[in-house]
Parts: C-alpha cells; sequence; structure tokens
C-alpha cells in the first residue's frame, strides 16, 4: 500500500452504524489483511523448516491477528508435507509503568 493511497469509499463496505459517523475511507480492507496474514503463515513455515516454532502473542492488542495467523499456520501444517510442532504463549505488557 503506496503512502499517497486515498482509501477506499466507505459506501463500498459494511459498516455498523455505530462506526458510520466516525468513519471517512476505508485504508486496509478485511479481506486484503486476511490475504497479507495467510502469506505471512506461508512465509514463517517455509522460513522455519521442520525447527519448532514458538509463537508468543502480546495481549490485549495482538490477540485477533495472532490467533488468524496461527489459525493459517496450523492448517499449513496439517495439510502440508511435513508437520512442525508448535508452541503457544502469551504475555501482558503493560506500556505506562
Amino acid at each position: 500500500i503506496r503512502d499517497e493511497q486515498s482509501g477506499y469509499n466507505k459506501n463500498l463496505f459494511c459498516i455498523p452504524k455505530h462506526y458510520e459517523e466516525d468513519l471517512e475511507r476505508v485504508f486496509i480492507p478485511h479481506g486484503l489483511i486476511l490475504d497479507r496474514t495467510e502469506r505471512l503463515a506461508r512465509d514463517i513455515m517455509q522460513d522455519m523448516g521442520s525447527h519448532h516454532i514458538v509463537a508468543l502473542c502480546v495481549l490485549k492488542g495482538g490477540y485477533k491477528f495472532f490467533a488468524d495467523l496461527l489459525d493459517h499456520i496450523k492448517a499449513l501444517n496439517q495439510n502440508g508435507d511435513k508437520s512442525v510442532p508448535i508452541t503457544v504463549d502469551f504475555v501482558r505488557i503493560k506500556s505506562y509503568c
């Protein structure tokens, strides 16, 4: 996505009523985020080879992305010709202490 891209008209998307007044445009559509997340999962599986994967989620803001990424990694792990062990853990960080 280029810096000068102005985004997409919000009328092209189903926006919940309570957000309509707050949004001007949609810069990154959900489908594009999901596609890039799947590509990242493929890259991770390729780069890791047969090594054990340790996935660490930073709560709370990263949970949704983390869950989507792990879903793609698990699908690739189950449907691929090799299976690697995956360990999942979580850490909570306070930024204003």
